[in-house]
């Protein structure tokens, strides 16, 4: 009950703070962080929760789920179709530079071996522009930037997920258990992806029966209905539930549009909750010890990938497109490591295999790092395109491919 009560006041101060936030460096995403660091034991003591704490799994694994849910239902084909070259190179070539950059640094900084070190890699390679919302959701930014880091970063969680689980079984303690897993991998996404569009089908079905379908006040449930549904579904049948919910929302929002934007906006909300909560608890494991934990050549490889490997990654996969250097400088720098990171940096933790307390450490602390850096520059970097009314940051929800929810449930906030 305690941490339901830090929750509580980290969230109405946040709201109280949203105005300001809108205007200057801080961000309510940093409060959450903070305010679960200080109430953690490594400070003030009030909650007690270490990485093997179920609440913790729990929570990015909802949080997770809701933001790909609510990301798959703004998927439009028709502007994927009309601009895809942009983003397929940051996925094509940036992502897997960034990949490779990052295992060269773990291994040689950190000392990890190259299974593991390559395991580092594909957890911090996924993105997140939910810390640069005054950027991706403002009209006077230049369309092609946004589409670029929404599509981006909303696809490279999924391409990521599957090596992570190759990566942990061929990380495990024998060969034998980890040829079990590759199967076991295959058969969790396969799950995944049937259950992710079938059920969302099966509703619609439904809901076209003449005795059957939602009065106008109920609609939005429908969604979060269907939602509940696949995520209960995908843990009694060990499917993969991200690659699910990322799936049903695409096919919902494809098949039912009504119900789609009648859910936005509950949708919308319920996902920002989740991710304060996940923020807040994530924010618990940043203790004095863990920082201390991490040795000097990790936090050259945690700074390295925030300043140098993402930018260099992203700037090389888009040499020679019409992008102009300014476009260019601020989609590289906009690569923060959001919550597919820490689900799969959670993952990595969990495993059990022989170099996962030290991978996680430094995984903890170069996600605490991004937030920390992209949060805080998001908004005067969205001057530099004459963004003046910041104060309705995140109100306008811009057409996005597979965008990281912003600040729709806090309409004066900036995540």
């Amino acid at each position: 009950m305690v941490l339901v009560a830090v929750f509580g006041a980290a969230l109405l101060v946040a709201v109280l703070l949203s105005g300001l936030a809108a205007r200057t460096v801080l961000s309510t995403s940093l409060l959450f962080l903070v305010g679960g660091a200080l109430v953690s034991d490594g400070f003030l003591g009030l909650i007690h929760i270490s990485p093997e704490s179920e609440i913790v799994a729990v929570t990015a694994d909802l949080a997770l789920f809701a933001v790909l849910f609510t990301d798959g239902m703004h998927v439009s084909f028709a502007k994927l179709r009309a601009s895809w070259r942009n983003p397929a190179r940051a996925l094509g070539l940036g992502m897997p530079l960034a990949f490779a950059g990052m295992a060269l640094v773990t291994h040689y900084l950190v000392g990890l071996d190259w299974t593991t070190s390559f395991l580092v890699g594909a957890v911090l390679a996924p993105t997140d522009p939910v810390f640069a919302s005054a950027i991706v959701g403002r009209k006077e930014v230049p369309a092609r930037l946004r589409e670029l880091l929404n599509v981006e970063s909303g696809i490279n969680d999924g391409l990521a997920l599957p090596v992570v689980l190759v990566l942990i079984a061929a990380a495990g303690p024998t060969a034998a258990a980890a040829e079990a897993s590759y199967g076991s991998i295959a058969l969790e996404l396969c799950l995944g992806l049937g259950f992710g569009v079938l059920l969302p089908l099966l509703v619609c079905g439904l809901v076209r029966f003449r005795l059957l379908g939602a009065e106008p006040r109920l609609q939005p449930l429908l969604p979060l209905a269907t939602g509940i549904v696949l995520y209960a579904a995908c843990h009694l049948t060990h499917a993969n539930p991200y690659l699910a919910a990322f799936s049903a929302g695409a096919v919902l929002a494809t098949v039912a549009p009504d119900s789609h934007q009648a859910f936005e906006p509950l949708g919308e909300s319920l996902a920002e909750l989740a991710k304060f909560a996940a923020l807040l608890v994530f924010g618990a494991l940043l203790t004095p010890q863990l920082f201390g934990d991490l040795s000097w050549g990790g936090y050259v490889a945690a700074i390295l990938a925030i300043v140098l490997i993402r930018p260099g990654s992203l700037l090389l996969s888009l040499w020679g497109t019409g992008i102009d250097r300014r476009e260019k400088l601020v989609a590289a720098w906009f690569g923060p490591k959001g919550f597919a990171s820490v689900v799969y940096g959670l993952l990595v933790l969990q495993a059990g295999i022989p170099q996962g307390q030290e991978a996680y450490t430094l995984i903890a602390v170069c996600i605490a790092f991004s937030i920390i850096a992209h949060s805080s520059t998001d908004v005067p970097i969205a001057r530099l395109f004459h963004v003046d009314d910041l104060i309705d940051t995140g109100a306008e929800h811009s057409p996005r491919a597979v965008p990281e929810t912003k600040t729709e449930p806090l309409p004066h906030a900036r995540t």
